[in-house]
C-alpha cells in the first residue's frame, strides 16, 4: 500500500456504502480499491452502518478508513463531511460523488413533480453542495481531484426524464467546476457507467418488478455491445481510480463512457 497508486494521499467517498444484494457496489467498490490503492479513505453514506460495513471490509484487508454519515442533499451535512476527513487527516486530495437515485421517474407527463425534485436535489444539488464545500479546502492546497460518477443515461434516452437530464447537468457541472479551478490546480472529471451488475442496478429493479434477479441481469447483458456481458463495480472503480490518480495528472474536464460500447451504438 505504500506504494500504491494513491500512497499517502486522502480520499473522500460519498456514497461509500451499498444497498444490500448479491455483488458490490460502485461506491464499496472504490472505496475498497482506493485503499488497497494506500489511500486513507472517509467512507461516507447516508446509512452510517452502511458506510461501517464498507470500512470493516477496508480494514481488515489491511487499509485504514473512518465511516461517516451525511446526506449529500445537506448544505450542513456536506460541510461536516469535508470538515471530518480534515480534521482526521489534515487534508483532502481526491472527492469522489457517487450518489443517485432514479426511482420512479417517467415521462414529462407523468412524472410527479416531487418525485423530480428528489431526483434532481439527490444527483445534481448533492453534486453541486459537495463542490461548494469541498473546493476551499483543495485551493487552500493548490491541488485535488475530483470525480463525479455520472450515467450513461445523460447522452441517452431513457425515458427517465429527471435521471437522464440530472446526469446530463451533472456532466455540465464537471465541466464548469474543471475549467474553473485548473488554474489552481484542481482537476474534475466524470465516469459515465453503463448496464453494471450491481445490487441498486439489478438486486433493487429485480424487487421492484417482482421478477427473478437472473432475468433483469439477462435482459442487461443483451443490451451491452461489448461481450454481451454487463460492467460491474470494478470496472467502475478502475476508471474512478485512473482519473483520481496522479497518472491522469493532465486531464480535467473529461467525461468517461465505462458503457462496454453501449452509448456509441446510433440507431
Amino acid at each position: 500500500m505504500a506504494e500504491g497508486r494513491l500512497a499517502g494521499k486522502v480520499a473522500l467517498v460519498v456514497g461509500g456504502g451499498q444497498t444490500p444484494g448479491e455483488t458490490t457496489g460502485n461506491g464499496r467498490a472504490i472505496s475498497c480499491r482506493f485503499a488497497a490503492e494506500g489511500a486513507a479513505v472517509v467512507v461516507v453514506d447516508r446509512l452510517l452502518e452502511r458506510a461501517q460495513e464498507t470500512v470493516a471490509i477496508i480494514e481488515a484487508d489491511g487499509g485504514t478508513a473512518v465511516a461517516v454519515a451525511g446526506d449529500i442533499t445537506s448544505s450542513d451535512d456536506c460541510a461536516g463531511m469535508v470538515a471530518a476527513a480534515v480534521e482526521a487527516h489534515g487534508r483532502i486530495d481526491v472527492v469522489v460523488d457517487n450518489v443517485g437515485i432514479g426511482g420512479n421517474d417517467g415521462g414529462p407527463v407523468g412524472l410527479d413533480e416531487a418525485v423530480w425534485d428528489r431526483i434532481q436535489a439527490v444527483n445534481l444539488k448533492g453534486a453541486y453542495l459537495l463542490c461548494k464545500h469541498a473546493l476551499p479546502v483543495l485551493r487552500d492546497q493548490g491541488s485535488g481531484a475530483i470525480v463525479l460518477v455520472s450515467s450513461v443515461a445523460a447522452v441517452c434516452s431513457t425515458g427517465m426524464l429527471a435521471y437522464t437530464t440530472s446526469k446530463a447537468a451533472l456532466n455540465a457541472l464537471c465541466h464548469e467546476v474543471a475549467m474553473g479551478n485548473a488554474t489552481r490546480g484542481i482537476r474534475c472529471n466524470a465516469v459515465m457507467p453503463g448496464l453494471m451488475d450491481t445490487p441498486m442496478a439489478v438486486d433493487a429493479l429485480a424487487e421492484a418488478l417482482g421478477v427473478d434477479r437472473a432475468l433483469v441481469s439477462e435482459r442487461r447483458d443483451a443490451m451491452v455491445p461489448l461481450g454481451g456481458r454487463q460492467g460491474t463495480s470494478d470496472d467502475v472503480a478502475n476508471a474512478v481510480l485512473f482519473l483520481a490518480s496522479d497518472e491522469a495528472r493532465f486531464i480535467t474536464g473529461a467525461v468517461l463512457p465505462v458503457d462496454g460500447g453501449q452509448s456509441s451504438r446510433i440507431g
